[in-house]
This record gives C-alpha cells, sequence and structure tokens, in this order.
C-alpha cells in the first residue's frame, strides 16, 4: 500500500552524512539541491521537512562535521602541554585532511570559498564556527602560560592564530592534491615556532 507524504523510514543521520559529503566536495555555492536530495535518497519535500532549507541544511552538515570528522580538536585539547596539544591537533588535522575515504581538504575552509547570492552568511557563518576553535585554542594557551609551561609573555591568541592559519593553509593544499607527508613536513615546521624546550629539539 503507497503510504503518501514525506517517508518515515529514511535514516535521517545517514542522509545527513551524505550531504556533509556533496558540501565538503562542493562547497556551498556548488551543491545543488538535486545534487543534495540525490545523494539523501529523499525528495526536496522530505528534505525541507527533516532539515530546513539548504542553508539550514548546511549549518546542520557543519554541526555535524564538527562532531564527527573534527573530534580530534577536541582530544588534542586535553594533552598534558602545549606543545603537545598544537602537535596533536596538527598531526591529526594532517592525516585528517587526507583521509583516502573523505575528501580531501576541510569542509569548513572549502564550503564557502565561493561568495554567491546569500550576501555571505555562509562564508561569515563559517569564518564564525573556525574562529570559536579558535579561541578555545587560545584559552587552552592562556592556561599554559599561567601554569609555566608556556613562557611569561606568550601571546595565546596570537600562537592559537598561527596554529589555526597553519592548519587551515594545509586545508588548502590538500584540496590541491598535497601528499599526506608534505602536510606533517610543513607541521614540523610550524612546531618550531611553538615556544618552550621541546619545540628546540631537532631545530
Amino acid at each position: 500500500m503507497a503510504v503518501r507524504g514525506r517517508p518515515r523510514g529514511f535514516d535521517a543521520e545517514a542522509a545527513l552524512d551524505r550531504a556533509v559529503e556533496v558540501f565538503w566536495r562542493q562547497g556551498y555555492e556548488g551543491a545543488s539541491l538535486t545534487d543534495l536530495t540525490e545523494a539523501m535518497g529523499i525528495n526536496r519535500t522530505s528534505m525541507y521537512a527533516a532539515f530546513g532549507n539548504k542553508e539550514q541544511l548546511f549549518h546542520r552538515a557543519v554541526a555535524r562535521y564538527a562532531e564527527a570528522d573534527m573530534a580530534y580538536a577536541r582530544e588534542a585539547l586535553a594533552e598534558p602541554t602545549a606543545y603537545a596539544v598544537v602537535e596533536s591537533f596538527l598531526r591529526a588535522n594532517a592525516d585528517a585532511l587526507t583521509r583516502p575515504d573523505r575528501p580531501s581538504g576541510c569542509l569548513s575552509v572549502q564550503g564557502g570559498l565561493a561568495e554567491g547570492g546569500d550576501s555571505g552568511r555562509v562564508a561569515r557563518f563559517l569564518a564564525d564556527s573556525r574562529l570559536a576553535g579558535e579561541h578555545a585554542l587560545a584559552e587552552r594557551l592562556a592556561r599554559a602560560v599561567e601554569e609555566g609551561d608556556l613562557p611569561a609573555g606568550t601571546d595565546p591568541h596570537a600562537l592559537a592564530r598561527y596554529v589555526m592559519v597553519v592548519s587551515e593553509g594545509n586545508a588548502v593544499h590538500a584540496a590541491a592534491g598535497a601528499a599526506r607527508a608534505a602536510l606533517h613536513s610543513t607541521v614540523d615546521i610550524a612546531l618550531k615556532a611553538v615556544p618552550g624546550p621541546h619545540a628546540q629539539v631537532g631545530a
């Protein structure tokens, strides 16, 4: 017997995961509603009912991406030293950017590179999302300064910004085809800028 209206049985989380991949590969502007609904296995009516419009779906996709694909960023903050925090984050980031089972690069960087007819809302949303991560890292580094793990006078906000610039730059290069080893070579150099005795090893 035919069932009218929105299908009750579709897996919303699985559909959202497929939307994440479409946005990741094509960016917000490049992902059409047809691309999204075909990948998600639902029609537009079902998409609107479950996730809202395209922009609302994108917000949900970015939140899903942050929860699943960027869990390593939260885990890095629990490392015992500032150097270990930065190294853990950048190493895991380089690995995540080059996973063979995922698109290359980073959804939060690539998703809003093309400015479209949304008056820059998507680009600002992504910038705010990245800034939240930078602030969390800066807070952790500020604690390291207070604990004497980083030298007095270290600017935790500038150091956090530097780390994010490295990770975002690696994301752009990964999307262009840079190999994992090349990204880790960049991390090797970046770690020398982290203050403290550990950063001098191998310099």
